[in-house]
């Protein structure tokens, strides 16, 4: 008797609706990630065994590096609010596009004087800007430096706009020599700030 031939069907995987998971993951990763903010001053932070998260918000932040000082505060309300202060302390006005592109500015280092024409910059031609020398953290006799009162506005910026503490982390190289940060910490304990985070990369042989 012949054998009968079983007819073979090639298998058929419907994958629309793997298709459909996968892309919905991928929406969903690239909205809810948080990119690194490009800064006009690359630092190369000291290494340390601790691990605790800077908080994203209520936070100044003061990056030391090459000589210079740089400054950010989270949250572009706060920002607006900052560069008000800042404006009635040193007698200065800003355009309304000029106020926008601050609260859109994350990090700078530019003193009062070069500010407003650096705020007429686009955000890339900010970041390679020669307005950037930094700002100015000597006291000049009884007045005080510019990044004191930067400090300072900001401070009143945030209770005014959050009802919070703001709160402050230094970010400083690791060539930096110690004067130079010790200048920094000076002007936030003159203003009685003596609680605040030193970022830092945790070293590689503690994983």
């Amino acid at each position: 008797m012949a054998r009968i031939q079983v007819k073979r069907h090639t298998p058929h995987i419907d994958m629309t609706a793997m298709s459909d998971v996968t892309f919905l993951l991928l929406n969903f990763f690239v909205m809810t990630a948080v990119f690194k903010t490009p800064e006009p001053m690359p630092v190369d932070t000291p290494a340390s065994t601790v691990q605790i998260k800077v908080p994203d918000n209520d936070i100044a932040q003061v990056t030391v590096g090459e000589d210079k000082v740089f400054f950010s505060v989270a949250g572009p309300e706060v920002r607006a609010r900052l560069l008000e202060r800042m404006a009635e302390q040193y007698g200065v006005s800003f355009t309304p596009k000029e106020k926008k592109m601050f609260t859109l500015t994350d990090v700078f280092g530019v003193p009062m004087k070069n500010l407003k024409q650096f705020l007429n910059l686009n955000s890339s031609e900010q970041l390679k800007s020669p307005l950037q020398t930094g700002i100015p953290f000597d006291s000049v006799g009884n007045n005080p430096s510019e990044l004191h009162q930067w400090i300072l506005q900001s401070r009143y910026a945030e209770k005014e706009v959050r009802s919070q503490d703001l709160k402050f982390s230094i970010k400083g190289d690791k060539k930096m020599k110690y004067p130079e940060v010790k200048k920094v910490i000076d002007i936030l304990q003159n203003q009685k700030v003596n609680k605040f985070s030193l970022i830092t990369n945790l070293r590689n042989d503690d994983f």
